[in-house]
């Protein structure tokens, strides 16, 4: 299974990848974790990375096709994956689908800005990428770029929306319930 969560900042990919992860037993892959990660790195690529996602623009699309492509080409992803942040704009969903074959299924758990703004503004971080601006600008993008992606899906016939804005347990209960419509359709 190749899944992909689609979801502006706050809106719960990682929670419910975490928990699609355990239940579909294969793993979990945050496009922004990885990025976030590399940005440590003491490299030209790192610094690049650093000041691109502090400032909340995202990362340009021959960079990230590149780097999650070549995660994805790891042996613990060869039986099946669940990504969250990728992609992010139409030239990127293109180049995805020739890795997947257009056999990935994609599921937007979908929440208000003033909803996820509410969560983020919650939660302890330490991630300097998450200031008010940069968590702004991500949602204005999401806005701007993202949605095209989730068009892109839409005509495709490979999207399904959850609302994101129920509990945890209601919202994994639905995702799973689209995954398995999804799957019996396709057999």
């Amino acid at each position: 299974m190749q899944l992909v969560l689609v979801g502006i900042q706050g809106a719960g990919k990682s929670t419910q990848g975490n928990l699609l992860s355990e239940k579909y037993n294969i793993p979990y892959l945050s496009s922004g974790h990885v990025f976030r990660e590399m940005a440590k790195e003491k490299t030209p690529l790192g610094r690049f990375l650093k000041e691109t996602l502090n400032a909340g623009y995202l990362i340009p699309d021959d960079k990230t096709v590149d780097i999650v492509m070549e995660y994805l080409q790891k042996p613990e992803y060869s039986n099946g994956f669940i990504l969250d942040g990728f992609p992010r704009t139409v030239p990127q969903a293109e180049a995805f689908q020739q890795f997947t074959k257009g056999q990935e299924i994609t599921i937007l758990i979908d929440v208000s800005d003033k909803e996820a703004l509410w969560r983020i503004s919650g939660r302890v971080s330490d991630r300097e990428d998450e200031t008010l601006q940069a968590i702004r600008k991500r949602i204005d993008l999401f806005h701007e770029k993202t949605s095209k992606v989730l068009d892109y899906y839409a005509a495709r016939k490979h999207l399904a929306a959850v609302d994101g804005e129920k509990s945890v347990e209601e919202v994994f209960e639905q995702i799973v319930e689209k995954i398995e419509n999804i799957q019996a359709k396709n057999h």
